[in-house]
């Protein structure tokens, strides 16, 4: 009699099981996860190695530690500026390779990134090593979908398995882990990709903080003191939190832009960014760096309400400058460090005024660390259960949940974009729940712009335009001068409105529009068709932001709707192909 149940049943079984795709992809997760580990654990060895050759030998407090900051941004500058081929990276690629390039990211850019970060943070800059972890992970995450030839939907599964590892193996926090990637990078939960992200977490953590022990914070314990009244003291913390989380976004786009627009070669900003640090850092040596044995201090309440509030506004400006000049690195840490001086000198003052029903200071601390992260991520389910993970305790789970929510409200109501989809919004990118809500949004006009344009000269007149109009069969030009600097635009309706019968011999010069609306390849068509329609125009010259009357291509209300036109149907062909 067969028995269903025999050896070699239960062998084809399994056999059929692992060589299936959900086999295959956990598999591959556990894989990941493992090298996303080991990648934690070195990464931490040599930023411990190039810490070490720049700090060691009680240097602290010598005047020329200013310009320790300033050396590792003018080696990240040179860097970049050697290899400008390659785009710089953080979580903000990571996002949208997910949303908008299936699930795929250049892996030299990430894995460039993780080394310049190392620099970075050695050298004093005032980032985290979390993003930097992401980037290593979805980064080996792409390279197994490369060595498979994975299609579309599995590179986004690996990229999402990686990503999950490196958060879990920085801060030994699985479940934050997952819920990351769920939250902030996917911006949703689906059934076939939850198991392999959770398995690619759990491994990252094993190898990262059990086998190696690699711990990032030690937090003490606190809990409620008087729960009705603490909870509302808590409400305040949190609307407190939003308000920092949108002045850190906003300090650090502004810095950014200054930056932007400082006449020095960008090989250099870096360094001036890094001096910037360093003269902060030299007063105030708490803001270099990572931060973390800085927060354990604020958690043990060892800091007075001075230092708190000094250290509040220094590390916002110190990270403004290290990222918004082109250093590397990542939010993550910098806005928990925020958080936890925000909190410490609220929690200072609420339980002044009130010790008998609140606890110490490192409780509201904590909790501010979560909100804050809350805020600035929009990702309050990341930021309850990486606290909750690194306490391991259950105590204060009830305000870090009530003060999450209400700080990621607030910073929702003053500032729609988190501090990684702020740097897709100003692409053209609008993404929601790990989508693109707007496909013209997602595509720039340089992509979509024509190149060999028709241009007519100040100096002709309007035959010369009849005929080119004949010959060329547009409606429309460009105008140069004689230094082939563009001057304006001359269409058929200037013509009609401007040029009497008879008068072929009128100059282009008195029928052109002079100082045109123009468009830049950098924004999205979204916005150009709003320009169109606002001005009740068909075509505008696209030119460079540095300089304005540089011609570089021409795009026309027709050019939009083919190119949305092609876009659609190339997504509906995608989401054929993925199901």
């Amino acid at each position: 009699m067969n028995n269903r149940f025999s050896k070699s049943n239960i062998k084809d079984a399994v056999f059929k099981r692992l060589h299936s795709e959900p086999g295959i992809s956990n598999n591959l997760a556990v894989l990941i996860g493992i090298f996303t580990g080991l990648t934690i654990v070195a990464y931490d060895l040599c930023l411990k190695y190039v810490e070490g050759v720049f700090w060691n030998g009680g240097i602290s407090g010598q005047y020329y530690v200013i310009f320790i900051p300033a050396i590792g941004g003018l080696f990240v500058g040179i860097v970049t500026h050697l290899y400008k081929d390659l785009k710089r990276c953080n979580v903000a690629e990571v996002i949208e390779g997910t949303a908008l390039h299936g699930g795929r990211i250049r892996i030299r850019e990430a894995f460039r990134e993780v080394l310049l970060s190392i620099v970075s943070i050695a050298t004093g800059g005032s980032v985290g090593k979390e993003a930097p972890g992401i980037l290593a992970g979805a980064g080996i995450g792409t390279i197994f979908a490369k060595a498979i030839n994975a299609p579309d939907n599995r590179y986004r599964i690996f990229l999402g398995c990686g990503a999950s590892g490196g958060i879990a193996a920085a801060f030994n926090a699985p479940l934050a882990g997952v819920v990351f990637v769920v939250e902030v990078i996917f911006g949703e939960l689906e059934t076939r990709t939850f198991i392999p992200i959770v398995l690619s977490s759990v491994f990252a953590t094993l190898v990262a903080n059990l086998i190696f022990e690699v711990h990032p914070i030690e937090v003490s314990y606190y809990g409620l003191v008087d729960p009705i009244r603490e909870s509302g003291l808590y409400l305040v913390l949190g609307i407190l939190c939003g308000i920092a989380s949108v002045i850190l976004i906003r300090t650090l786009y502004i810095t950014h832009d200054t930056f932007q627009k400082i006449p020095v070669h960008p090989a250099f900003k870096p360094a001036i960014g890094g001096l910037f640090v360093g003269i902060i850092g030299y007063s105030y040596p708490q803001v270099r760096g990572i931060g973390y044995d800085v927060i354990t201090e604020v958690l043990a309440n060892n800091f007075t309400l001075q230092l708190l509030l000094i250290l509040l506004v220094l590390k916002i400006l110190a990270f403004s400058f290290t990222i918004g000049s082109g250093n590397a690195g990542g939010s993550i840490v910098p806005s928990m460090f925020v958080g936890a001086m925000l909190g410490g000198a609220y929690g200072t003052i609420v339980h002044e005024l009130f010790p008998a029903s609140t606890a110490v200071s490192g409780a509201y601390a904590l909790v501010g660390m979560a909100a804050t992260l809350a805020g600035t991520a929009r990702a309050p389910l990341t930021s309850m259960l990486i606290l909750f993970e690194l306490t391991k305790d259950y105590n204060l789970i009830l305000p870090l949940m009530f003060a999450c929510v209400v700080s990621n409200t607030i910073a929702n109501g003053l500032h729609e974009e988190s501090i990684f989809t702020e740097v897709l919004k100003r692409r053209g990118f609008t993404i929601r729940r790990g989508k693109e809500i707007n496909v013209m949004e997602s595509m720039l006009v340089r992509g979509n712009m024509r190149t060999d344009v028709h241009t007519i000269s100040m100096n002709d007149t309007a035959k010369d335009l009849l005929d080119l109009m004949q010959s060329s069969r547009h409606a429309g030009f460009p105008v140069l001068d004689d230094d082939k600097k563009l001057r304006g635009i001359v269409t058929l309706e200037d013509m009609r409105e401007k040029v009497n019968y008879g008068e072929l011999d009128t100059k282009i010069s008195d029928i052109a529009t002079l100082d045109p609306v123009v468009a830049y390849p950098d924004e999205s068509l979204d916005i150009v068709l709003k320009r169109l329609a606002m001005k009740d125009i068909g075509r505008l010259p696209v030119v460079s932001r540095t300089d304005e009357t540089k011609l570089l291509g021409i795009i026309t209300r027709s050019d939009v709707v083919k190119s949305y036109n092609k876009e659609i149907v190339k997504s509906v062909h995608e989401k054929d192909v993925i199901k």
